[in-house]
C-alpha cells in the first residue's frame, strides 16, 4: 500500500490550480481541499482575507489570518486523512504564504516560514506543483473575473510574488514539480498526472 501524500497545487492567481487540484484529486480519490477555506472556520477567515472593503487589513493580520486557517486546515482535514491512507490533494499552502506574505507584501520569509510551520504541526506537503503561467497571460484570465481583495493588487505584488515562487522552487528542488500551465487543460492535467504518479511510485 502506498504511504498517503499531501500534496499541494501552487501558482499565480489565474494559473488552473482549482481546476487541476480537483481533477488531480479525483484521480487519486483523494481529499479535495484548499487554503484558505478548506473548514468551517477557514471559510469565515477566507471570507474577511478576500473582502475587498477589508482595505485596512494589516499585512501582518493577513499573515495571521492565513496561519490561523492552516492550523485548523491540518487538524481537522489533512491530519486526519493522511492517518486513515488517504492522499490530500489542496489548492495552495504554506507556499502561497511564503510568496504572498513574504514577498508580495515584503514581511520576509523567516518568521513566516516558523509560524506556518507550527501550524502545520511541523507537517510539511510531501510534493508541491507549480503550475507556470507568464503573467501577461494570467492578466487576460483575470480581466473576465469579479476579482477579491489579492487579485485587485497590482503588477509589482504579482511579480514579487513570482519571483518568490521562483527563489522557494531554488531552495527546496526535491520536493517542487513546475509543470507548463500554457498548455490545453487536459494536457496540463495529463502532465500533472503523470509526474505525480511518477513521484507516487504508481
Amino acid at each position: 500500500m502506498t504511504t498517503a501524500s499531501y500534496i499541494v497545487l501552487e501558482g499565480l492567481e489565474g494559473c488552473g490550480k482549482s481546476t487541476h487540484t480537483k481533477r488531480l484529486g479525483e484521480h487519486l480519490n483523494a481529499v479535495i481541499t484548499r487554503e484558505p477555506g478548506g473548514t468551517r472556520i477557514g471559510s469565515l477567515l477566507r471570507a474577511i482575507l478576500a473582502d475587498t472593503e477589508n482595505t485596512d487589513l494589516d499585512r501582518r493580520t493577513e499573515a495571521l489570518l492565513m496561519a490561523a486557517d492552516r492550523a485548523q486546515h491540518m487538524a481537522e482535514v489533512i491530519q486526519p486523512a493522511l492517518a486513515r491512507g488517504q492522499h490530500v490533494v489542496s489548492d495552495r499552502s504554506i507556499y502561497s504564504t511564503l510568496a504572498y506574505q513574504g514577498y508580495g507584501r515584503q514581511l520576509g520569509t523567516e518568521d513566516l516560514l516558523s509560524i506556518s510551520t507550527w501550524a502545520l504541526n511541523n507537517r510539511l506537503p510531501d510534493m508541491v506543483i507549480y503550475i507556470d503561467v507568464p503573467t501577461d497571460i494570467l492578466n487576460e484570465r483575470l480581466a473576465k473575473r469579479d476579482l477579491d481583495r489579492f487579485e485587485r493588487e497590482g503588477a509589482e505584488f504579482f511579480a514579487r510574488i513570482a519571483q518568490g515562487f521562483t527563489e522557494l522552487r531554488s531552495a527546496d528542488p526535491q520536493r517542487w514539480i513546475v509543470i507548463d500551465g500554457t498548455m490545453s487543460k487536459d494536457d496540463v492535467e495529463a502532465a500533472i498526472r503523470t509526474a505525480v504518479l511518477d513521484r507516487l511510485g504508481e
